[in-house]
């Protein structure tokens, strides 16, 4: 008898941690696509400047 209980509660463990694993990366995942995402261009801005500087002389600074 005792066998067939830890069987049961490994089971049930099993199922409670995979509930739980399951709303923990949905809460993760909600969190992160529901705020605001910051309108950051510095790197769009910074390969434009090299595309179009590419080819080119060299500045000399």
């Amino acid at each position: 008898m005792s066998s067939s209980f830890h069987t049961a509660d490994r089971q049930t463990h099993r199922r409670v941690m995979l509930v739980g694993l399951l709303f923990c990366t949905a809460f993760v995942l909600v969190s992160y696509f529901a705020r605001e995402q910051p309108e950051n261009t510095y790197v769009l801005k910074k390969a434009d400047r090299i595309v179009r500087t590419a080819g080119g002389s060299a500045s000399a600074h």
